[in-house]
């Protein structure tokens, strides 16, 4: 069995590299979504490394609700994306600052 620490440094790790990838690429907006996607399953695991921990169900219960609204929020992003990519032809996120009215 898995101990709880080692999930908590790999969840930990996960959300280093998440955060290192937004910092480091700040050109495409799907990757920035991607690695906000990976920093919400890092902090998921957490939840579900200590509700097994500590023997109750709330923290994959509410692992759940998370999952639910994080997949909604990819869906949106990704027809927001679509979108901007049929209008201005890119993703880049230093190209997609001017607003046009």
């Amino acid at each position: 069995m898995i101990a709880l620490p080692q999930v908590l440094i790999l969840a930990a790790i996960l959300f280093c590299i998440s955060v290192a990838g937004i910092f480091i690429n700040r050109k495409n907006v799907l990757i920035l979504l991607m690695c906000i996607e990976l920093m919400l399953l890092s902090v998921n695991m957490n939840f579900i490394a200590f509700s097994q921990f500590l023997g109750d169900i709330h923290g994959q219960v509410f692992v759940f609700f998370i999952l639910t609204v994080a997949a909604a929020e990819s869906a949106i992003g990704l027809g927001i994306l679509v979108v901007l990519f049929r209008n201005r032809n890119t993703i880049n996120v230093s190209e997609l600052d001017s607003m046009k009215g």
